[in-house]
């Protein structure tokens, strides 16, 4: 009798589990989205941010490094000149935010700063372009005697950076930005906006021609200059490092935006490099 009762039970419930499998095989796949590769290898662009944001838990290591003017004088194409320096830290939280530390030797700034990859280029083109948002607040650390207030140490800086990987070897981005100090000199405002251009064009495997421009847009009687950089890039499995010529001191954004009063064109320009290592 119990061999019946199991005969009866799997004769019902057979196709019953039959039916379900066949429900089951009948549900469309979902594909995933793929994405496009970043358009840029690095992090900055010369002067200014890209819209690359690495994979969750890698750690990225930069060095920024400005030579003085080239002058003329006897200070070996200003490589002798005092130099400016910054050295950062950033880490991915999530595969689209990056948070990051850095600190910079002229006027002692501490920065922190926050990356997000708002939209992703992808493949199919449904999505042409990447959007990522950066931003950041600096902290001077210079002695107390140059501010009345605490608030006046702070500055902040906030970008929206809108990219395109055209080809392989070709990649653009347009960044409007807005650059705020709590404390300036008289006449200078307090907040600036900019647009930056850049671009990088691939020449082997490993070596590409990178240009920044950013040109302040806000109207003011000390007006800041605008940058200009052009360079090369070397990349390899972990490593960029950028070699070029700019017009600006700073390095940190909303200082270069703000305060830069060297003309390119009239022979106003430094030698730089930076350099980054990922793990």
């Amino acid at each position: 009798m119990k061999l019946y009762k199991i005969i009866f039970i799997a004769v019902f419930s057979l196709p019953m589990m039959l039916l379900a499998q066949e429900q089951k095989d009948n549900i469309p796949a979902v594909k995933e989205v793929e994405y496009e590769r970043a358009a840029f290898e690095s992090t900055s662009l010369i002067e200014s941010q890209t819209n690359r944001v690495y994979s969750k838990g890698t750690i990225e290591m930069v060095m920024n490094h400005r030579f003085g003017l080239v002058n003329g004088t006897n200070d070996m194409i200003g490589i002798w000149a005092p130099a400016n320096i910054r050295i950062a830290v950033n880490y991915s939280i999530t595969d689209r935010i990056t948070v990051g530390f850095g600190t910079t030797k002229d006027n002692r700034l501490q920065d922190f700063s926050l990356k997000t990859a708002l939209l992703r280029q992808t493949v199919n083109g449904k999505m042409p372009v990447s959007v990522t948002y950066y931003g950041n607040m600096s902290i001077s650390a210079l002695p107390k005697e140059n501010f009345y207030n605490t608030s006046d140490r702070w500055s902040f800086f906030n970008q929206l950076i809108i990219a395109k990987r055209i080809t392989k070897a070709i990649s653009l981005q347009i960044a409007p930005s807005y650059s705020h100090y709590n404390t300036v000199q008289a006449p200078m405002s307090n907040d600036l906006f900019a647009i930056e251009f850049g671009g990088r064009a691939k020449v082997t495997s490993d070596m590409s021609i990178l240009l920044d421009v950013n040109q302040p847009i806000t109207s003011q009687e000390i007006a800041p200059k605008s940058g200009f950089s052009i360079g090369t890039e070397f990349s390899t499995v972990g490593h960029t490092f950028q070699i070029f010529v700019s017009n600006y001191r700073g390095i940190v954004n909303q200082q270069s935006n703000m305060l830069n009063q060297n003309e390119f064109f009239e022979g106003d320009f430094a030698i730089g490099f930076n350099i980054s290592r990922t793990w």
